[in-house]
């Protein structure tokens, strides 16, 4: 291998940056065939009348960071002001390589078939947003709720932009709405590779400039 190809292999190793809005990047697991999604320029536009989770393809691996914007979309009495949600590090016990794509048809995009997984979670704005919550999933039914919010200021206001940040390095998983650290959590059995998916139910969602760098710089 020559020296000029030898660092781009490098490269690719050690610091993997993907800025994907387009829909081949994503697999959609969903509870209603009523469900629609629209992918324009840097922005997925969700509607859906029941649970959906939209899975990026690309497994990551840790060190990882996670950023993207998303919004919930009320213009009138139809929509709900609730669910703007994500799974990260999320793995599938029952598959020998963890796949968390093997299995969609049985889970079907109902929330609680997800507690077959390993991931960590967040509900922001959750139970027709009256609560933020953190958990830990470990394959099995009832994951414990780590830490919760119910307080106005960590729950939705409709159509505004939040910037959401994810940090997983080594033992530890790091979220941060518009800056603001909400949940830290130090994981004794960290979850170090698997997949990140978006997560919402009833809702008009707006998910824009999605990013994942894999090995950042510290």
């Amino acid at each position: 291998m020559s020296m000029r190809a030898a660092v781009i292999a490098l490269l690719l190793l050690t610091a993997t940056t993907v800025l994907s809005q387009t829909k081949d990047s994503w697999k959609v697991e969903a509870e209603s065939e009523d469900s629609r999604l629209d992918f324009r320029h840097d922005t997925i536009e969700i509607r859906t009348p029941a649970g959906l989770t939209l899975w990026w393809r690309q497994e990551l691996t840790t060190p990882c960071v996670i950023e993207y914007e998303a919004m919930v979309v009320v213009r009138d009495s139809t929509d709900r002001l609730s669910d703007l949600n994500c799974f990260w590090m999320a793995t599938d016990p029952e598959c020998f390589d963890g796949s968390i794509f093997r299995h969609l048809k049985e889970r079907r995009g109902v929330f609680k078939n997800a507690s077959s997984m390993q991931l960590y979670y967040v509900g922001y704005g959750g139970n027709s947003n009256t609560t933020t919550r953190f958990r830990r999933y470990n394959g099995r039914p009832n994951p414990p709720l780590l830490q919760e919010y119910t307080d106005s200021a960590h729950l939705l206001q409709p159509n505004v932009w939040y910037r959401i940040r994810i940090e997983t390095r080594y033992q530890r998983t790091s979220y941060y709405v518009n800056d603001e650290l909400l949940f830290d959590y130090a994981d004794p059995k960290s979850l170090t590779r698997g997949w990140f998916g978006f997560r919402t139910t009833w809702s008009h969602c707006l998910i824009r400039r999605f990013r994942a760098d894999c090995n950042p710089a510290d």
